[in-house]
């Protein structure tokens, strides 16, 4: 079956060519190294959030999965759409049409990040999903006849550099990526006082993003998961820890101004192997 992008297509006539999930988003081909993606206004019921971005050069696109927290790696589909690129797969955007069970072929995208994001499920209940993040393949047409009128869902999106876009194609490490990786490695907690809200936990290079190297800056080694009062103290080099673990404060902090932040002094981190040697150099800096 031949595709033009720009083109309406019956959702069931597109199974009998490509094989694939009928009901799911996301429909890998059972023929063909290709992903099929569906998307219409109906996924806000379950706390989708899919749509251009800025420019219409990215796409948002929520993960599979209508019930529950959403997963990216044991997710078949989700996993699947991840690592289409390692696979050879080619990921094909139809986004719906008023007419029941028909879908405009709006675009090929590949992945460049993704992102974990608070929503709710098909019952209501707050739940974690996967937003994924594509660029518009820029080999194909630049647009089709429907493009301009799908929602808009977010302002802006800095498109990832060089050295992340390597990350993940190799390492599955990106903006998204790098901060799921330092979720999981430290168990969704600050690794200083254990605080647990997500949201306001900082994904921070131990040396600083512009003194790394490609491998540096893609390393988890040279991450840490902080509340944002110890992000804001160790980013300056207020404070730094020890080979042990043991917290170091800068002889430029009072101790009153100390007692106000709640930095005591006696905290301790568990650390990683790997996280020595970017800490002796954070070290090197403290003020």
């Amino acid at each position: 079956m031949k595709l033009s992008i720009g083109q309406i297509y019956k959702r069931l006539e597109l199974h009998d060519a490509f094989g694939g999930t009928r009901q799911s988003g996301i429909s890998p081909s059972s023929k063909e190294k290709q992903i099929l993606i569906f998307s219409n206004d109906n996924g806000e019921a379950h706390g989708y959030e899919d749509g251009w971005l800025k420019g219409n050069q990215y796409f948002s696109y929520t993960g599979a999965g209508q019930k529950g927290d959403q997963d990216i790696e044991s997710s078949r589909h989700n996993g699947r759409l991840l690592h289409h690129q390692e696979r050879g797969d080619t990921v094909r955007l139809f986004t719906g049409t008023k007419r029941k069970g028909y879908y405009t072929y709006e675009a090929n995208l590949t992945v460049v990040d993704y992102e974990f994001f608070q929503t709710h499920d098909t019952e209501g209940k707050n739940r974690r999903a996967v937003k994924f993040i594509f660029e518009r393949d820029s080999s194909g047409p630049a647009s089709s006849s429907n493009t301009t009128t799908h929602k808009q869902v977010r302002a802006t999106y800095r498109k990832p550099d060089t050295t992340s876009r390597k990350g993940l194609v190799t390492s599955r490490v990106g903006q998204g990526y790098y901060r799921q990786e330092l979720l999981n490695r430290f168990n969704f907690c600050c690794a200083v006082t254990g605080a647990n809200k997500e949201d306001l936990l900082v994904a921070s290079h131990i040396v600083p993003w512009s003194e790394s190297n490609d491998q540096e800056r893609l390393d988890i080694d040279n991450g840490i998961l902080l509340s944002p009062t110890y992000d804001a103290l160790f980013d300056r080099h207020l404070i730094s820890f020890s080979e042990d673990g043991r917290i170091l404060v800068s002889s430029k902090l009072a101790n009153e101004l100390l007692s106000q932040l709640g930095v005591t002094g006696e905290e301790q981190i568990v650390l990683h192997d790997g996280m020595k040697q970017y800490l002796q150099r954070h070290r090197d800096d403290l003020q």
